[in-house]
């Protein structure tokens, strides 16, 4: 799937990691805890993954048992982040700044159980708004978090779709409409999100004129583009290797295609869903990792998909 920044989310679990063992290596010494962890974590490159990491993989000793604060510098700002805050606090931690660029999280004595409604997926919702674009069809999606999907929103709408906040969800319309192609960067939350990506460039192959898709988060993201063109779209990368220039005004033909990836896979499904003949994709486990009951919400909005 390309490159994660792992070196940037590295050192500041082991600076971490370092930190908690001086600690308890002081522990077995004095036979009493010394609450003095703390550290000042720094990213180059704003990524949930780094936040959550720094906190599932010793995040119990930064959490709790501690007298002392962490900072998180240029955190990302996803949705998730916050929900993951709401729920650690509503457990007994007292993590501040989600949503913002610095998080600052002050140890606590101990946690507590709690109950908690975790967000919708952004990406799912993003993944069957293209969906019903893609199909040019007239699809309610229900539960949904509109600002969540505001980058994608503003996408569609530029493509020529309908799109309306209803009481029962968010309905995007593609019926009868002539959709013309957009171009995307992908950027950090509240950029265009670099997980709907492909499935948007699966629906560009579709659009009439020339769409431009820049990949700015990750690297070597278009493993897709091998898949599409095998259905015919005809994509070209520049000799960056982050730019995709998608012609449009094409017919898709249904053929054999890989998931090579868990959003990669997304997109062959969307592209299935309106290509001449059968679309066969293997490598399925992909994205099944990610979408829970994908063929069936599928088949009950009208698609023709079998799982073998």
């Amino acid at each position: 799937t390309g490159l994660d920044v792992i070196d940037i989310d590295v050192p500041s679990q082991k600076g971490l990691l370092n930190k908690v063992l001086n600690v308890l290596k002081r522990v077995r010494k004095t036979k009493k805890i010394k609450r003095e962890l703390g550290i000042d974590i720094s990213y180059s490159f704003g990524s949930s993954a780094n936040y959550v990491n720094a906190l599932s993989g010793v995040g119990d000793k930064v959490l709790t048992g501690l007298r002392c604060q962490t900072d998180m510098e240029n955190v990302a700002q996803e949705p998730e982040i916050v929900d993951l805050a709401n729920y650690l606090n509503k457990m007994g931690a007292r993590v501040r700044g989600a949503g913002t660029d610095i998080i600052k999280i002050d140890g606590v004595e101990k946690l507590h159980g709690t109950e908690h409604h975790v967000i919708p997926d952004r990406i799912e919702t993003g993944t069957f708004m293209v969906a019903a674009a893609i199909t040019r069809g007239n699809v309610l999606i229900r539960n949904v978090v509109p600002d969540h999907v505001r980058p994608i929103i503003a996408k569609l709408k530029e493509c020529g779709c309908q799109v309306t906040d209803e009481e029962g969800g968010l309905r995007v319309c593609a019926e009868n409409r002539e959709l013309v192609g957009t171009d995307i960067k992908t950027l950090p939350y509240p950029g265009f999100p670099t997980d709907m990506q492909s499935q948007f460039m699966a629906l560009l192959t579709t659009t009439h004129g020339k769409s431009v898709v820049h990949e700015t988060v990750f690297e070597n993201r278009f493993m897709h583009i091998s898949e599409l063109n095998h259905m015919g779209a005809g994509i070209e990368l520049d000799d960056t290797k982050t730019r995709a220039v998608i012609p449009g005004d094409r017919k898709l033909q249904g053929t054999s295609v890989v998931s090579t990836d868990l959003r990669a896979g997304a997109a062959m499904v969307l592209a299935g869903l309106v290509a001449e003949g059968v679309t066969e994709i293997s490598e399925i486990y992909h994205i099944e990792r990610g979408y829970s009951d994908f063929i069936e919400k599928l088949k009950g909005i009208g698609a023709d998909i079998t799982r073998q």
